[in-house]
């Protein structure tokens, strides 16, 4: 009985650890296909320097940077969820505040990427699909939209300048700075920019003005 008991401890323990490997490997792909995502959509918003979406934690702080999230609370929602999300009742929900300030920047990454609101959601359900969407379509980055609502004042306020990351709008007075040397993707092929509107017509009622020579002044009386 007990060689029957200690050979069931023995194979459970070995299917743990095959189980665990196996939990790792595809966790080691995900993030490398979510790192890759990343260095294309930094790409598009002119971020210096692929490494930056290869070093863990550090990445997606550049990601909430890009999304006008302040990075340190980003920084601070993946400490406190990765200390806290054992308390009993409340460790669940605990857990959940690196994807609810990441749905933030989200939102805002895909406004500047020409998303609409409603793209959060596939965010927040399946990030990677929405990494991978949004690195491979053909939209470009444009920072001319509206200030986040948080960006006048909050502790979710972006004001942090790293070198090599593009400042956002809502980030200092002067708007969107690329970094120096920073050269915009190339267009796609065929693309052809918009005709520039055509200027309006006059009212069909309104006519030239005239001019009339002036007259010759006249000759002295005797």
């Amino acid at each position: 009985m007990g060689d029957y008991s200690g050979g069931s401890a023995a194979a459970a323990a070995a299917a743990l650890i095959v189980f665990a490997f196996f939990i790792f490997i595809f966790a080691v792909i995900g993030y490398v296909i979510s790192a890759f995502f990343l260095m294309k959509i930094f790409d598009k918003a002119g971020v210096q320097g692929k490494w930056r979406a290869w070093v863990p934690i550090y990445n997606f702080m550049v990601f909430a940077k890009l999304g006008d999230v302040s990075p340190w609370v980003m920084l601070g929602a993946i400490l406190v969820s990765g200390v806290l999300n054992q308390v009993p009742v409340l460790g669940w929900i605990i857990a959940l505040l690196p994807v609810a300030v990441g749905a933030l920047a989200a939102w805002r990454v895909g406004q500047k990427l020409q998303k609409e609101t409603p793209w959060v959601i596939l965010y927040v359900l399946l990030g990677l699909v929405w990494l991978g969407i949004l690195a491979f379509d053909k939209s470009r980055w444009n920072t001319n939209v509206p200030p986040a609502p948080w960006a006048a004042n909050g502790f979710l306020a972006d004001r942090t300048v790293w070198q090599g990351v593009p400042v956002q709008a809502s980030a200092a007075p002067g708007g969107y700075t690329p970094p120096a040397g920073y050269q915009p993707p190339a267009p796609p092929a065929g693309y052809q920019p918009p005709a520039p509107p055509a200027p309006p017509a006059p009212p069909a009622d309104t006519e030239p003005p005239t001019t009339e020579p002036p007259s010759a002044p006249e000759p002295p009386r005797s």
